[in-house]
C-alpha cells in the first residue's frame, strides 16, 4: 500500500507542540501552548481526552504509564497515565524547561532548560539528580544514548554537546548551528536523536541535512539529505527498529530515510506548510505523528510499506492525483473545516523524475513532460500493474527489470497543482463527525445524528412560528441539507443499490402531501443544494445545475463550466461557485456565477472569477438578509457584491481580526446590512462548533479595509463608504419591485451627507481646498450649498466660488438626465457616489409647503449672503422661458432651456421632455437657497435691489471683479418658490409658451417671488447705511446691512420674516390668477435679457427633512 497522510487535527492553541505515542501505541499524545495534554485513541477522535498541566506546556514524554511534562512555571511534572492525576514535581530551573526525554528503560529523565542548564533525574527518587552545565544559551533539546552512557544536547550557542551521564564531563562538542540568543530565535528547535538498539550512530539536524556522527570515534560518518528539503529541518525521529530515519523541516516537509543505503523511501508536505516541531514513530506500524507550530496534528500511515526502489513514484503520483481529482476518496476533509487536503505536491515523494505519470486504471490525468526524465510506455504499463497486483511482491519486483536505483534525484520546482476544494454546504460541519450541523442559517439549524443508537435529523427554526420543530428518521443517510421558511431540502449520495436523491419537505404546502423526492440518473451524483423562494435546486456530479420548483416540478438545467464547490439562493437569487480551473501553490481556481430566476430570468455575474485571500479556500458563501450576494474565505476575510461599482466584491470584514488565538476562528451563520451585522459563532481553536454545547452566536462589526482608519479623516471616509456599500440593496430591491421605508431611507442619506459635511469641514481647517471640492462632488444639493455657505464663513472664497459653479453644473446635468432606463440608472449613480434615490424619489415632483419655507428661512436669515438679485423662477403658469440662443429675443426651441452660469459664460443645455408623459423631472436643489450673481457693477446690482428694471446687459463678457464683490454674490440665500407645477401644465403650455414669456421684468421681479424677511428689511433701511457710510459698495452695503439687522430683537426679526411671508402667499394667490398677462415686446426683449443674464435655477427636488437642515447648519456653523 502507498503512504496515505491523513488531515490534519487541530488539537491545540498556536504554538509549538510536541507529540509521543504510549507505550503499546495505542494512543496518540500531544500537549501545547494551551498547557492541555490531550490523548488521542486515533486521529478521528473527536472527543481526547484532557488533562490540564499548567499554563503552558513545552515538552512532553511518557513511558510506563508516567507522562512527564515541561511547563511555564519552570518545572518538570509528572503526572499518571491515563488518569492524569498529578504525582509531584522531578525538578525545577530558574527559566522553563524547553525538552524532557527518558532513557531506553524509562528509569530517568533528562531535562533542558532555558537557564543553560541540562538535568538528569531518576523518576523514583526525584532527589538524585545530576546537572551538567557548560552551554552558553538556552538548551534546545536532548538525547539519551539506548545505552545509558551517553547524553547529547543542543543549545542556542550553536554547538551540540555530548555528556557522559556517570562523571558529567562534556565528552565532544561540535559548533554546528547559528548562535541565537533564545529558543523562538532559533532558525530551528534541532531535535536530535539516537538510533535506537545499538545507539551507533547520533542524527543531529543541520540546516537541510541530517548529519550522522558515529559513536565513540565522534566523527562524521555520511550525512542524509534530499532535493525536496529547501528550508533548515527542525526535527529527526528514528524508527523503533532503527532502520528508518525521519525528519521534519521548518517549511511542513517530512521526509524519511533507509539510513543503510541511505535512500530517500518518503516524502510528504504538510497541507499549509507550518513548521513541523514534533515526529513520534509508532511503536509497532510504520506510522508517524507529527505536529506543528499551529497546534494541528497529522499521521503519515503506511511509510515504505513494501516499498522497492522505484515503486515509490507509482504510490505518490496515485495519491497526489486522487486527491485532485477524484471524488471518491474517503478519508478527505469533505469539508473539515472545508479545508483542501494535504496537498502532497506533485513529484513530491518521487526518486526518478518528475513526470506525473498515470499509475493506475481509474487515474483520470497523465501528464508527462520533460523528455529527459521521461519513460518509455513500456514503463507506464508496467507501472500501472504494478498498483493492481499491489498485494503481491513478485510481480512488482519484476516491474522494473531495467531501471537500476537513482542515485541523483530530478526534482520539479516549478508551482505546485493546488487539490480542489471539494464540495460543501454552507454553514455546515464536517461530513465524518457523528454529531453535526448539517445547516446553519438565519432561518434555523438542522443537526445530524449517526451513531450506534440513531441515525436522525433534527430541524430547528430560530421563529418558531415559521413551523415548529421537527425530527426526521435519516434512513437514506442524507448528508446535505438546506432550510428555508418554505422548505427544507435535503440530498444523499448514491450507493451501490440506490441513486442519489433530493428530497423536499414543503412545510409551507397548503395540501396535504408535503413530500417529494426526486431521483438522479445513474451515475449521477448530487453535490451541492439550495433553495430559494418558490425553487429548489442541486449541482450535480455531471457538472449540471437542475432547478425545481419547491412543490417539485422540474425547471431549467444547464451545465456548469467546472465542479461545483458550493451553491446559495435567496429570493429569486441564486449563486453558484466553481472550479474555473486548477490553481497552483495553493491558490484555488474559483469562478461564479450569479442568475435571477425571477419571471426574466437573467444572468449578472457570468462565471467571473473569484477573488479569495492567497493560500485559502472558501468557507462560507450566501447572502445577506437582505439578498446581497456574500462569502468568506478560510482567513476569514468576508466579501460583500457592491452593486453599486458595476457587480465587483469589496472585503467588508476580517474576522481573524476579533479572534484572541492565532487557532481561533468564527464560523459564519449570517450577515445583515441593516442593522449591520455579521452574525457568527466563535470557535475556541478549531474551525467549526461542536454540536453541544449549544454554541452561543456573537455579533462582529464590518469594518472596510480603508487606510489610516485611526485618523478622523481615515475613520470618516471608512464609515462614509461602508454605509454607502451596505445600502446599495435600497437601489437593488427598489428596482425589482419592493416597498421600502421612505424614512428609514432619508435617515440613511442624512447620515452619509454628515459624514461628507465633517470631512469637508476637516478638509476645510486643514486648509485643503481641492480635496473640498472633490467631497462635495458626492453631495447632494442642499449639502452643497451648506459647504458654500461654510467655505464662505471660513473665508474661502475662491472654495465658495468653485463650489457655487459646481452647484450650477449639478443642476443642469440633473435636468439633462436621459429619458431611458438603463442611462438613467447609471447617471443616478454617478451623480450621488452610490447612495440610492428610488425611482419614486426621482420622479415626484418637489413641492414644500409654505410653513417649511418658513422655517428654512428663519435658519438663513442669519447667514450673510442674502439675495442681491432675483433669478428668474419656473412659475405655475409659465414653462421656462431660458433658450438656447442666449441673445436673441425669440423663444426658438421650447423643449430645450438653457442655463447660463454668467460667472463663466458658459452655457449649460436643460433639456425639458415636452412630448413624453415621462414622470422622471429631474430636479435641482443648487439654488434652494441661494442665487448666482451675474457679473454686473454695484449700480446695477443695486438698482436690482431696489426692484428697478436693470440696463440691458449682454450676459457673455464675463468682466473681472473685485474679489469681495464676488464674495458678496455667489450665494445670496432665499427661499425656495413655488416651483410646483406638474408635467401635465408644462405639457399645456408649450404651444403657448411664446405668450407667456411676455412677462415684464416689473412683474418678474415684483409678483413672483418671495423675499426673506432681510431683503425687506434692507430695502428700508438701505438709504441709513448709505448716508452713514457713503463709499460702500453693494457687497459691503450687504455686509453692513446683515450686522445690523442681526443687532435686531428677535421679535423685531419675526415681524419681518412674517411680512415677508405674508408677501409671498400673496404672490401665489396672484400667479394662479393670472395665466396670459401681455406686454409690449420692448419688455419682453429685455425680460429675456434679465434671465439670460441670472438664470440658474430650474426645479427643486425634495428636500431633506427640515431637522436634517437644520442640524446640518447647526454643525457647519454655530448659528449666532
Amino acid at each position: 500500500m502507498p503512504s496515505t497522510q491523513k488531515p490534519m487535527r487541530y488539537g491545540h492553541t498556536e504554538g509549538h507542540t510536541d507529540v509521543c505515542f504510549d507505550d503499546t501505541g495505542s494512543c496518540i499524545v500531544t500537549c501545547g501552548s494551551d498547557g492541555d495534554v490531550r490523548i488521542w485513541e486515533n486521529l478521528d477522535d473527536d472527543d481526547p481526552k484532557s488533562i490540564n498541566v499548567g499554563e503552558k506546556a513545552y515538552s512532553c514524554a511518557l513511558k510506563n504509564g508516567r507522562l512527564i511534562t515541561a511547563v511555564l512555571n519552570n518545572t518538570v511534572q509528572i503526572h499518571t497515565f491515563p488518569e492524569g492525576a498529578p504525582d509531584g514535581i522531578l525538578t525545577r530551573f530558574t527559566m522553563n524547561a524547553n525538552h524532557v526525554v527518558f532513557n531506553s528503560d524509562g528509569t530517568k529523565i533528562a531535562a533542558g532548560s532555558s537557564d543553560f542548564m541540562v538535568k538528569v533525574v531518576e523518576v523514583t527518587d526525584s532527589s538524585k539528580q545530576k546537572t551538567f552545565r557548560g552551554h552558553d544559551a538556552p538548551v534546545l533539546s536532548l538525547s539519551f544514548d539506548p545505552r545509558d552512557v551517553y547524553l547529547a544536547s543542543a543549545s542556542c550557542d550553536g554547538s551540540i554537546r555530548v555528556w557522559k551521564i556517570a562523571d558529567q564531563t562534556c565528552t565532544t562538542s561540535w559548533p554546528l548551528l547559528q548562535k541565537c540568543n533564545d529558543v523562538i530565535n532559533a532558525k530551528s528547535i534541532c531535535r536530535l536523536g539516537w538510533q535506537p538498539g545499538s545507539g551507533k550512530l547520533l542524527a543531529i539536524p543541520v540546516d537541510k541535512v541530517v548529519k550522522l556522527y558515529r559513536r565513540e570515534t565522534w566523527d562524521s560518518q555520511f550525512h542524509l539529505s534530499d532535493t525536496f528539503i529547501t528550508q533548515p529541518l527542525n526535527v529527526v525521529a528514528w524508527s523503533p527498529c532503527g532502520q528508518y530515519l525521519a525528519a521534519g523541516s521548518v517549511d511542513g516537509s517530512i521526509v524519511v530515510w533507509n539510513v543503510e543505503n541511505q535512500e530517500c523511501i518518503e516524502r510528504m508536505k504538510h497541507e499549509k506548510n507550518y513548521s513541523v516541531c514534533g515526529l513520534a514513530w509508532h511503536p509497532k506500524y510504520r506510522q508517524i505523528a507529527y505536529t506543528d507550530t499551529e497546534g494541528n496534528l497529522g499521521l503519515l500511515e503506511n511509510i515504505g510499506a513494501g516499498k522497492k526502489p522505484n515503486d515509490k513514484v507509482a504510490s505518490t503520483v496515485t495519491k497526489d492525483y486522487n486527491d485532485l481529482f477524484d471524488g471518491e476518496d474517503d478519508d478527505y476533509l469533505d469539508g473539515d473545516m472545508i479545508e483542501p487536503p494535504s496537498s502532497p505536491k506533485a513529484g513530491d515523494n518521487e526518486d526518478d523524475a518528475d513526470d506525473l505519470m498515470p499509475t493506475s486504471g481509474h487515474l483520470r490525468r497523465a501528464i508527462i513532460d520533460d523528455d529527459d526524465n521521461s519513460l518509455d510506455i513500456g514503463m507506464i504499463k508496467a507501472n500501472s500493474n504494478l498498483l493492481e497486483k499491489e498485494d503481491d511482491d513478485d510481480d512488482q519486483t519484476g516491474g522494473f527489470p531495467a531501471l537500476p536505483p537513482s542515485t541523483q534525484q530530478p526534482f520539479y520546482d516549478g508551482p505546485m497543482p493546488t487539490p480542489k476544494q471539494k464540495p460543501f454546504q454552507s454553514g455546515s460541519t464536517p461530513a465524518h463527525l457523528m454529531h453535526r450541523f448539517m445547516v446553519w442559517n438565519s432561518v434555523g439549524i438542522i443537526r445530524c445524528y449517526n451513531d450506534e443508537q440513531d441515525n436522525a435529523i433534527d430541524v430547528e427554526f430560530h421563529d418558531t412560528s415559521i413551523h415548529h420543530a421537527t425530527h426526521l428518521p435519516n434512513s437514506l443517510n442524507h448528508t446535505m441539507a438546506d432550510l428555508s421558511t418554505e422548505a427544507i431540502l435535503l440530498a444523499c449520495e448514491s450507493t451501490e443499490e440506490l441513486a442519489s436523491k433530493l428530497h423536499c419537505i414543503h412545510f409551507s404546502s397548503w395540501d396535504a402531501n408535503k413530500e417529494w423526492t426526486v431521483d438522479m440518473p445513474k451515475d449521477e451524483d448530487i453535490e451541492a443544494i439550495c433553495l430559494g423562494q418558490g425553487w429548489a435546486a442541486c449541482a450535480t456530479s455531471a457538472l449540471l445545475v437542475r432547478v425545481f420548483t419547491v412543490g417539485g416540478v422540474q425547471k431549467e438545467i444547464f451545465s456548469l463550466p467546472g465542479p461545483v464547490v458550493s451553491m446559495a439562493g435567496h429570493g429569486e437569487q441564486l449563486m453558484i461557485i466553481y472550479h474555473r480551473g486548477t490553481g497552483f501553490d495553493g491558490d484555488q481556481c474559483l469562478g461564479v456565477q450569479l442568475m435571477e430566476l425571477g419571471r426574466k430570468k437573467k444572468q449578472i455575474l457570468h462565471g467571473d472569477p473569484l477573488s479569495v485571500t492567497k493560500k485559502s479556500y472558501l468557507a462560507w458563501v450566501g447572502f445577506s438578509a437582505e439578498g446581497t450576494p456574500c462569502y468568506v474565505d478560510s482567513e476569514g476575510i468576508v466579501r460583500m457584491l457592491n452593486r453599486g461599482l458595476g457587480n465587483t466584491w469589496i472585503p467588508v470584514c476580517n474576522t481573524r481580526e476579533h479572534c484572541k488565538g492565532k487557532s481561533d476562528h468564527y464560523w459564519v451563520v449570517g450577515i445583515h446590512e441593516h442593522p449591520q451585522q455579521l452574525r457568527c459563532i466563535p470557535c475556541k481553536g478549531a474551525r467549526f462548533p461542536p454540536t453541544l454545547p449549544r454554541p452561543a452566536v456573537a455579533i462582529l462589526p464590518f469594518k472596510l479595509p480603508y487606510c489610516q482608519v485611526t485618523t478622523e479623516k481615515g475613520q470618516m471616509e471608512e464609515q462614509y463608504w461602508r454605509s454607502v456599500v451596505f445600502h446599495n440593496h435600497v437601489d437593488y430591491l427598489s428596482k425589482n419591485g419592493y416597498e421600502l421605508d421612505e424614512n428609514a431611507k432619508s435617515q440613511l442619506v442624512k447620515e452619509q451627507q454628515e459624514l461628507l459635511m465633517k470631512l469637508f469641514a476637516l478638509s476645510c481647517k486643514l486648509e485643503r481646498e481641492f480635496r473640498c471640492l472633490e467631497l462635495a462632488d458626492l453631495m447632494t444639493q442642499n449639502v452643497v450649498n451648506l459647504a458654500i455657505k461654510y467655505a464662505s464663513r471660513s473665508r474661502r472664497l475662491n472654495l465658495a466660488q468653485r463650489l457655487s459653479e459646481m452647484a450650477v453644473e449639478k443642476a443642469s446635468e440633473l435636468a439633462t438626465a436621459p429619458e431611458d432606463e438603463e442611462e438613467e440608472e447609471d447617471f443616478r449613480k454617478h451623480l450621488n457616489a452610490g447612495y440610492s434615490n428610488t425611482a419614486t424619489e426621482w420622479s415626484r415632483l418637489p413641492v414644500r409647503n409654505v410653513q417649511q419655507d418658513q422655517d428654512m428661512e428663519d435658519a438663513e436669515e442669519t447667514d450673510a449672503y442674502e439675495e442681491v438679485e432675483e433669478p428668474p423662477e419656473v412659475h405655475k403658469q409659465r414653462p421656462n422661458p431660458f433658450c438656447k440662443g442666449v441673445t436673441s429675443a425669440e423663444v426658438t426651441t421650447p423643449k430645450s432651456v438653457v442655463i447660463v452660469s454668467s460667472s463663466q459664460g458658459r452655457v449649460n443645455p436643460f433639456k425639458v421632455s415636452s412630448n413624453k408623459k415621462d414622470p422622471v423631472v429631474p430636479s435641482a436643489n443648487v439654488l434652494d437657497t441661494m442665487s448666482k450673481h451675474s457679473k454686473k457693477t454695484s449700480l446695477s446690482s443695486s438698482r436690482a435691489v431696489n426692484k428697478q428694471n436693470p440696463p440691458v446687459i449682454k450676459p457673455l463678457i464675463p468682466k473681472p471683479k473685485s474679489k469681495q464683490a464676488s464674495a458678496a454674490s455667489f450665494f445670496q440665500a432665499r427661499t425656495p418658490n413655488s416651483s410646483a407645477k406638474t408635467v401635465e401644465e408644462r405639457e399645456e403650455k408649450a404651444g403657448n409658451e411664446s405668450h407667456e414669456v411676455k412677462v415684464t421684468a416689473q412683474e418678474n421681479t415684483e409678483n413672483k417671488r418671495p423675499k426673506t424677511g432681510f431683503q425687506m428689511w434692507l430695502e428700508e433701511n438701505r438709504a441709513n447705511i448709505l448716508t452713514d457710510n457713503p463709499d460702500l459698495n453693494e457687497a459691503e452695503v450687504i455686509k453692513e446691512g446683515m450686522s445690523r439687522f442681526r443687532m435686531l430683537s428677535s421679535e423685531e426679526r419675526v415681524v419681518w420674516t412674517e411680512k415677508a411671508k405674508g408677501g409671498t402667499v400673496n404672490d401665489l394667490a396672484e400667479d394662479k390668477k393670472r395665466k396670459h398677462p401681455t406686454a409690449d415686446e420692448d419688455e419682453v426683449k429685455k425680460n429675456q435679457e434679465q434671465k439670460s443674464e441670472d438664470s440658474n435655477v430650474s426645479k427643486k427636488p425634495k428636500p431633506l427633512d427640515q431637522s436634517t437642515n437644520v442640524r446640518l447648519s447647526a454643525f457647519a456653523f454655530k448659528q449666532s
